[in-house]
């Protein structure tokens, strides 16, 4: 754990396992045995291992009665230390990670990047602190505490109209305590990166490494859901934190000029967004396993033996989203205490903005992968479907509404329902009698289509008048799809929508944004099991849930509803498109 000097805010104690106590069990073997000497440092005595023969339970009550928790007792040493702080006189700020939105009049309600005064740290999960007037309780994993503590308020950089920074107060700071407070967030970056390299190895290490040797109680697959690409992120940071180590001044760390590191990977912390997107499936399969008591003790045990702090695994297993969205907060702040004549100011400042693009990018894949279900969902909804799978050459839904479709020879015109996907454009019927049941028509594929505005008057191809009309022309074929809209500004809608539709097959290109066919298959059985039982299948509560497993009677009851991976950028606007799919579904009566 960090010192309390450059504080770093590791997930705290979650414990998803009805608070487990640490067992006795040799992770290679359940029939090994370990009597319970401690040495004063809190870590096992390796020499009191024994052969002696026991049960699980057994070895879970000698622990358990031995009082031993190796590790930090409580919520660890940063909670020990703010609270030291406080008690002090001291005053200690947090910076928010995340919006904290509220409704309650206890809870204190933040955007991300608020700075926050922590009055009281003594519960491990909610904080009270303070902004400006108004005080209240916070959930302590949406913030991070600031690197420099002595940095005085009046110092903090102010928003101004505009959303930007006003550097008058900043550049006021003299330059030795400018120099002092770079050197601080230097040493931040450089001391929690090998922090973060230990957690990692540990975590390869002292449970992968374990459960591998246990094929009787894990299959492969099991550990490609719990620990993802966690392997492939530890070789990354090592090599990452080598070239950190290397650009770091030992003598005066002011002068260290980090900011090319982070732009030289930028592109291999990509490897992330495979990591986030697949951390709710893991959090749900620990959940799983961690109801069998022979799991719990397997996993106390593994972080024993490791001499791992006291977080339950799925702490562990949090700490790569957290790490990701940690960088461009470093980053913001270095660049605060950079000079413009520096000469790393240039990179840090492209290295803020690589970082922020990563962690968007994370974002916007996480949000992709999520509407895959929405689409499968919404393809068992259709009747007669013909063909392949949307999900087979999509995975976003652009634009939907009504069309008049007008086909040769007799220029015949037909209304229908449209759905523009990413290389697709989905044609579907209204039921006569319910008109919330549609049957799949036809489709066209976009990557042969150019778009074609025409204006209001007689058309020459189809030799009819035509209002609020466009046309898809096929490069191959020379085939003529004509359109007609409503009113003209449903017509810009679906011009807009196209240009979209050929941005986003530009973009996935570019960042090379795929949907693996096993997610695809698993998206759409999960939907044909759905529409077989004639119900929507119920929504699972986000897996933020393992966040709060100890309340305070006074302390709110509810688990704010925060995405991880989000930083102090613009919210996108709800779209409303999924609900009005769910008006035409058949799941309603």
């Amino acid at each position: 754990i960090t010192s309390p000097v450059a504080f770093d805010i590791l997930p705290l104690k979650l414990h998803p396992f009805s608070q487990s106590t640490p067992t006795g069990l040799d992770c290679v073997g359940w029939k090994r045995r370990i009597s319970a000497p401690v040495l004063t440092d809190g870590a096992l005595d390796k020499t009191a291992l024994t052969d002696d023969v026991g049960s699980e339970e057994d070895l879970y009550e000698d622990f358990r009665s031995s009082n031993h928790r190796y590790g930090h007792s409580g919520g660890g040493g940063e909670q020990l230390a703010i609270n030291e702080l406080i008690s002090d006189g001291s005053v200690v700020y947090a910076e928010a990670l995340w919006d904290h939105v509220t409704m309650d009049d206890q809870e204190l309600g933040f955007k991300a990047g608020d700075v926050i005064e922590v009055m009281d740290a003594t519960n491990k999960e909610w904080w009270w602190g303070r902004i400006l007037d108004s005080e209240g309780w916070f959930p302590a994993s949406f913030v991070r505490l600031r690197v420099n503590q002595d940095e005085p308020m009046e110092d903090y950089p102010l928003k101004v109209e505009g959303g930007k920074e006003d550097d008058s107060r900043r550049f006021g700071m003299g330059q030795s305590t400018k120099d002092q407070m770079r050197t601080n967030v230097i040493n931040e970056i450089i001391s929690t990166e090998r922090d973060y390299i230990k957690h990692l190895k540990d975590i390869c290490e002292g449970y992968i490494k374990q459960c591998r040797k246990r094929a009787d109680m894990f299959t492969e697959e099991q550990l490609k859901t719990i620990f993802g690409n966690i392997e492939d992120i530890y070789r990354c940071q090592k090599k990452f934190v080598k070239a950190l180590e290397k650009k770091f001044n030992k003598d005066h760390p002011h002068l260290s000029e980090v900011g090319s590191c982070f732009l030289e990977y930028q592109t291999e912390f990509q490897i992330y967004s495979e990591y986030c997107n697949n951390h709710p499936n893991a959090c749900m399969e620990l959940s799983r396993l961690t109801k069998v008591n022979k799991y719990v003790y397997f996993f106390e045990a593994c972080r024993l033996l490791q001499k791992m702090i006291d977080i339950s695994l799925d702490g562990f297993l949090l700490t790569p989203v957290q790490k990701i969205c940690k960088y461009p907060l470093q980053l913001a702040e270095l660049l605060k205490y950079t000079n413009p004549q520096h000469r790393d100011f240039k990179d840090v400042e492209a290295a803020l903005n690589a970082m922020k693009n990563v962690a968007r990018l994370i974002n916007e894949r996480k949000r992709r992968l999520e509407n895959i279900d929405k689409i499968a969902q919404w393809q068992s909804s259709i009747e007669d479907w013909e063909g392949e799978d949307v999900l087979v050459r999509s995975s976003e839904l652009i634009y939907s509404g009504e069309l008049a479709k007008i086909s040769h020879p007799q220029a015949k015109s037909q209304q229908r329902m449209f759905f523009l996907f990413d290389h697709q454009l989905v044609c579907c019927k209204k039921d006569l009698l319910r008109r919330d049941i549609l049957y799949y028509k036809s489709r066209i594929n976009m990557d042969d289509m150019e778009i074609l505005d025409v204006e209001d008057g007689k058309d020459k191809d189809f030799n009819i008048s035509v209002k609020n009309a466009f046309k898809l022309h096929c490069r191959d074929t020379e085939e003529v799809h004509l359109f007609c809209a409503k009113k003209p500004e449903h017509k810009q809608r679906w011009l807009k929508a196209f240009e979209n539709e050929r941005r986003q097959v530009q973009l996935d290109q570019e960042t090379g944004f795929s949907i693996t066919e096993v997610q695809k298959k698993q998206a759409m059985l999960n939907a044909s099991k759905q529409h077989h039982a004639g119900k929507p299948k119920a929504v699972t509560r986000p897996y933020y849930d393992f966040l709060m497993r100890q309340k305070h009677p006074t302390l709110p009851t509810t688990l704010p509803q925060q995405q991880v991976f989000m930083l102090a950028e613009p919210k996108r606007k709800p779209s409303n498109f999924w609900q009005n799919i769910s008006r035409l579904t058949p799941f309603r009566k």
